[in-house]
């Protein structure tokens, strides 16, 4: 399949300005590397903390985007997984080194060497993007590109998120009703769980959205939900939510923290955590997270509600993401 030498790219040249485009050469995938022609590339929150600076440390300049989905146009010679033509997604983790004692532990993705889509290595803002075969899933084929390209970040870090919360969380809230929420939510409500979703104050139309996927109650995220919580998801990177979220939850309960970002954690009083409440973080994914995921989206029909932008409209996506007139997710489609 021949690709030409050239390719249009979003890039990023320095924290907190504007991504400009670029014509860059076309990579060259290296020996287990695939290179995709991208179809479609989702615009997730952690892309606007990468370009607002709040992630410092990128490689510069930088092509963003790691919810990518594409078909394989060259690969490399120890490529086995994937034939020229198939249509393959990528998500954050990039690259582990496979022998730190967190690889080997089964917890890659809090592995010492990590690299990391549209970070550390140039991601899917781009007509052509390579990545690691290893580090990369087949996509179900009931899903167009656009719809599939959400499932990649805000889809398996909002189900690494979800199994945090626990087995026994029957009645869980989400706090932050975004990308990763409001596929969450469908999963959730099929698997017979009672969804209580938390937006920013007065905003009714996001809370009728949740409503519509199955969410069994929605409001504001500064005030108590109808009943306590089993556990509690922050999908939103406002640290004060944790203490709401810890005021909702019922002995015992859970609070997860999934955003790779977040603004600094108030003070609270020491008897919101009492009771053997517990609070944790979910970092990045594993690629078993990957398997598990996509093999379920495989199985449960998800419903992802996609605002398209085309490829050099990345700035307005950013920008709509930022102001949050998004609804469901953002995606760049690649003409």
């Amino acid at each position: 399949m021949a690709t030409p030498p050239e390719m249009r790219a979003m890039v990023l040249e320095a924290p907190r300005m504007s991504l400009v485009e670029r014509t860059l050469p076309v990579p060259q995938p290296g020996d287990h590397q695939v290179l995709l022609r991208v179809r479609a590339c989702g615009v997730c929150r952690t892309d606007l903390h990468i370009v607002d600076g709040e992630l410092t440390k990128p490689k510069l300049p930088l092509t963003p985007g790691h919810e990518i989905v594409g078909t394989v146009a060259a690969m490399g010679d120890r490529v086995d997984r994937f034939e020229l033509g198939d249509r393959v997604g990528i998500p954050w983790l990039g690259h582990t080194d496979g022998t730190c004692r967190f690889c080997t532990s089964g917890q890659e993705n809090l592995c010492e060497a990590a690299g990391f889509t549209g970070y550390t290595i140039d991601g899917g803002y781009a007509e052509y993007a390579a990545a690691d075969q290893r580090y990369a899933f087949p996509i179900p084929a009931d899903y167009s590109d656009e719809e599939a390209a959400p499932l990649l970040c805000a889809g398996l870090i909002g189900y690494r998120a979800y199994r945090m919360a626990g087995e026994k969380s029957e009645r869980l809230g989400l706090y932050g009703f975004g990308a990763a929420a409001h596929i969450l939510v469908q999963v959730a409500a099929k698997q017979g769980r009672k969804i209580y979703a938390f937006t920013r104050p007065g905003d009714a139309t996001t809370q009728a959205f949740a409503r519509r996927l199955g969410a069994v109650w929605a409001g504001d995220s500064t005030v108590r939900p109808p009943v306590d919580l089993d556990a509690a998801i922050l999908f939103a990177p406002v640290g004060p939510l944790l203490i709401e979220a810890l005021r909702s939850v019922r002995k015992g309960g859970i609070v997860v923290c999934a955003g790779i970002h977040m603004s600094d954690i108030p003070s609270f009083p020491y008897r919101l955590l009492w009771e053997e409440r517990v609070v944790r973080s979910v970092a990045n994914l594993t690629r078993a997270d990957g398997d598990r995921f996509l093999a379920l989206a495989g199985d449960i029909r998800i419903h992802t509600k996609i605002q398209r932008f085309a490829l050099r409209e990345a700035n307005d996506a950013l920008a709509s993401l930022r102001a949050g007139r998004v609804e469901g997710a953002a995606v760049l489609l690649i003409d």
